[in-house]
């Protein structure tokens, strides 16, 4: 047990401090340079560990090799399904990007033959790169809704999720054979955009994905808050009309009949005709177009007033605009930012409201979903060291 104890441990400061010489290892590990030795030839001799082609230099100029975690060691598998969407990532430990690909699906095939679409993307993806299964270490999993931290369980934001009820982690761990994280696919957006997006180094960031549907993601101390039962995120379901039109998922005037894409389109379609799709309302605002320009910043208006309900609530360091339509840039950004300034409290009306920084598109989930294992240090160092 005191072995265990002491690789872990080891492998912990590698992963989040290294590369590291040995007597640095030892000294952060808080362990004596002849423990560090054994347990680092032991790591050695695994293949857990490595030196690096880097070195510095002692004080009496001897060069000192420096250890660092083996990325080749074991791979991680991000994947994301949305209502149309099946993308599957694969990276290793050291951050880089080993496969990433994806395919679109009918919005009415079933969760399960989602499954499979994503085992055969993946086991495309190893086989082209002459790796085996076995490498897998773990899997970070984003499905369409929340869930529910007590029982595992998809629940049910609106009627006919093809995820609904479905005990999704037991699923993944019976395909893959591997431990999985299952979380929410706009809050694996979010930690996507808190490691490597417009989020980096904010310690409370609220992420917020315009697209078909509204959600958000918020980041609390580089962690992803989830809420008591998994629900917190569903900023598109919040009322800014009382009396409006009904949703689908039993309220009335919710957030996406005004901002959702659906409600873009449906709205310039006297303008573009029954056939436009976002790309064209993108492209023709673009190039000037003042209805597609004004339509877009009744979106930015409407979603910074509920936005304003936030900051007054939670004070987030900055927010993040992702998802299709915040392509349209300042367009769209601007009026949020107005109406940002004019509805919260004087504390929090000046908080930062960005677009997304990150160029990963519809590959962000399963980017956030690999970010996710690797943000579990104790449990990914537990299973690397065993």
């Amino acid at each position: 047990m005191f072995r265990r104890s002491n690789r872990e441990l080891m492998l912990e400061v590698l992963l989040t401090d290294g590369p590291m010489h040995r007597a640095e290892l030892a000294r952060r590990a808080n362990v004596s340079r002849t423990t560090a030795s054994i347990v680092v030839t032991e790591l050695l001799e695994r293949g857990l560990v490595v030196e690096t082609d880097e070195s510095a230099e002692n004080a009496d100029g001897r060069a000192k090799e420096s250890l660092v975690v083996n990325p080749a060691a074991a791979l991680i598998v991000g994947m994301d399904f949305t209502f149309d969407r099946v993308w599957v990532h694969i990276g290793d430990l050291g951050w880089n990007e080993v496969g990433s690909e994806g395919a679109t699906v009918d919005i009415g095939l079933s969760w399960l033959d989602r499954i499979d679409v994503a085992m055969e993307i993946l086991h495309k993806l190893l086989a082209e790169r002459g790796l085996e299964p076995s490498l897998i270490l773990g899997a970070g999993i984003g499905v369409p809704g929340p869930v529910d931290r007590a029982t595992g369980h998809v629940g049910v934001s609106l009627p006919g999720q093809p995820w609904s009820h479905v005990h999704a982690a037991e699923e993944f761990q019976r395909r893959l054979g591997v431990p999985v994280w299952i979380e929410n696919s706009t809050r694996l957006e979010a930690i996507a955009e808190a490691r490597w997006g417009a989020g980096q180094g904010v310690d409370t960031l609220l992420y917020v994905c315009l697209s078909s549907g509204i959600g958000s993601g918020l980041i609390v101390n580089g962690r992803p808050f989830s809420g008591a039962v998994g629900a917190a995120g569903e900023l598109g379901h919040v009322s800014v009309d009382i009396n409006g039109p009904a949703c689908a998922c039993g309220n009335r005037g919710c957030l996406v009949l005004s901002a959702g894409i659906p409600a873009v389109l449906n709205a310039l379609r006297p303008h573009l005709g029954p056939d436009a799709v976002i790309g064209d309302v993108l492209s023709r605002c673009a190039a000037g177009d003042r209805a597609c320009a004004g339509v877009l910043a009744d979106v930015g208006q409407v979603t910074g007033q509920v936005l304003a309900g936030l900051c007054n609530l939670l004070n987030p360091g900055r927010i993040v605009v992702g998802g299709e339509l915040a392509a349209a840039g300042d367009v769209l950004l601007d009026p949020m930012r107005a109406a940002i300034r004019r509805y919260a409290l004087s504390l929090v009306r000046d908080v930062d409201v960005v677009p997304s920084g990150l160029d990963l598109g519809v590959r962000a989930g399963a980017v956030g979903g690999v970010a996710l294992v690797h943000g579990d240090t104790a449990n990914l160092v537990a299973m690397l060291a065993n």
